[in-house]
């Protein structure tokens, strides 16, 4: 995202034994079992604990700056956690010129399995970036910008993907490269999901679109959701709306001025995006930027809005 604005501030023995256990067993299954029925109210479902999860497996790898190894595994593990809850990851590779050269980026487009969906349009986007940003001179893992809203995506497509009729309207995407190597330019940062938005107004396909939300630095233990002015008006009305249903509307509010993030290109091709995003951030871009700065409980509060909002708002 583009903080310019705010560049100054980085911101057995005995038989019934056996019968007892026996009947433990039987009982904890049941447990499970319930626990792992949908309820029919999504954010109900969202785990905050779970997000935090991949997070951790992510910051773990370590810095995960475009075309590096580490950003490849992050790949694999994305790829692979999609895998397990029932959707189709594609690669989108692609080379850009940056100021360090042509760098090699790729995004990752999911859809759900099994619903015809090779002819059915989707209806809405679900959007973060997995890249971290380039430093020379100082160690970036990229806790909370980066990881909080990947590790985010993917609890939200755990959750989905266990209503498969609301899974099936929808897109996740996973940009890379959106940070940007110098300052951000119309050529420099939102590599990814300028390149995304440019292969669909090519193909005429953005009506297919109802919307998005794309998410970016959501774990901060102090949250603050701040929203942009320039946000579409409904959807902004409808997070709001969905934030006060669960009476969570005290983290939900404006920001005084504009942001310019993955959301920027999808809005400029006419699709209706969000920008879901913590701007006040003390340690954005320096090495603090690190799991101990992150909670659980924020996931949760960002994850239940969203699932909400999906649910009883975006596909109506």
């Amino acid at each position: 995202m583009d903080f310019r604005c705010r560049m100054q501030r980085p911101f057995s023995f005995v038989r019934l034994d056996c019968c007892a256990v026996a009947l433990a067993a039987a009982f904890a299954s049941v447990q499970t079992t319930i626990a792992q029925t949908p309820t029919g109210k999504i954010w109900k479902e969202f785990s905050g604990e779970k997000a935090l999860v991949h997070v951790q497996q992510l910051v773990d790898l370590g810095p995960r700056p475009p075309a590096s190894e580490a950003i490849e595994k992050s790949r694999t593990y994305i790829e692979n956690q999609l895998k397990l809850f029932g959707w189709e990851t594609t690669r989108q590779a692609f080379e850009d010129r940056t100021p360090r050269g042509n760098v090699r980026f790729v995004n990752l487009i999911a859809r759900f399995r099994g619903m015809g969906n090779e002819t059915k349009p989707t209806s809405f986007l679900l959007c973060s970036h997995y890249d971290t940003k380039t430093f020379d001179t100082l160690r970036f893992v990229g806790a909370n910008d980066g990881g909080s809203s990947t590790g985010l995506l993917l609890e939200l497509a755990r959750v989905l993907a266990r209503h498969s009729n609301l899974a099936a309207k929808i897109e996740i995407v996973f940009f890379d490269g959106e940070e940007a190597y110098e300052n951000f330019t119309k050529t420099d940062g939102l590599y990814g999901s300028r390149y995304f938005a440019e292969q669909i107004a090519k193909d005429k396909a953005s009506g297919q679109f109802r919307g998005g939300i794309l998410f970016d630095m959501v774990g901060d233990r102090s949250l603050d959701i701040t929203l942009s002015p320039d946000s579409p008006a409904q959807m902004a009305r409808d997070i709001f709306a969905s934030a006060d249903a669960l009476k969570l509307r005290n983290y939900f509010t404006y920001l005084d001025r504009e942001i310019t993030d993955d959301h920027t290109p999808l809005n400029a091709i006419g699709i209706p995006t969000i920008d879901v995003i913590d701007f006040d951030f003390a340690y954005w871009h320096t090495a603090e930027d690190t799991m101990d700065k992150l909670s659980a409980q924020s996931l949760q509060i960002v994850g239940s809005v969203a699932a909400y909002y999906l649910s009883e708002f975006a596909l109506k």
